[in-house]
């Protein structure tokens, strides 16, 4: 399930945060199959996806990672790094040649404590993508183990 087009960062956040947000991007490609991180792993930066996909996985005892959920343009992938112990929860993989914006955490990180209002936005950006996963994730449980599926029941 895809973000509604209102999380992605060009839309959740002003031309001015936008702009000084992505003066601290640098432009990196990942080939299909890199491992992005690692579940437990240190949370040190982000992305914004440019073109290609990323699958979410979750690691399971005797068996393949399962895959969570897919991301792909203008998608945020990667939240931990904003949340103490700034580790990740998942696991990430490319599942197509990938092209992204990646920033340093610490640095954003930084310039958020330094401008309460920048941090402010970035903080509710990631905090409206959490929370569409979180209720993406509770429709798919439900889909799976509900008596009669999600439907429209919420």
């Amino acid at each position: 399930m895809n973000a509604p087009a209102t999380m992605s960062m060009p839309r959740a956040l002003s031309a001015e945060h936008r702009q000084r947000l992505m003066r601290l991007a640098h432009e990196v490609s990942f080939p299909l199959g890199a491992r992005l991180f690692e579940e437990g792993g240190r949370a040190d930066r982000f992305w914004i996806i440019r073109t290609g996909t990323v699958d979410l996985d979750m690691r399971v005892p005797g068996r393949r990672a399962a895959v969570i959920e897919s991301l792909g343009h203008n998608e945020l992938l990667g939240w931990s790094w904003l949340f103490p112990p700034h580790s990740w929860h998942l696991g990430a993989e490319a599942s197509s040649p990938l092209r992204a914006y990646e920033f340093d955490a610490n640095t954003v990180r930084t310039i958020c404590a330094e401008d309460p209002e920048f941090g402010r936005r970035v903080a509710e950006w990631v905090g409206m993508v959490v929370a569409h996963r979180l209720q993406a994730a509770r429709i798919r449980l439900l889909d799976l183990y509900g008596p009669y599926g999600s439907g429209g029941a919420r």
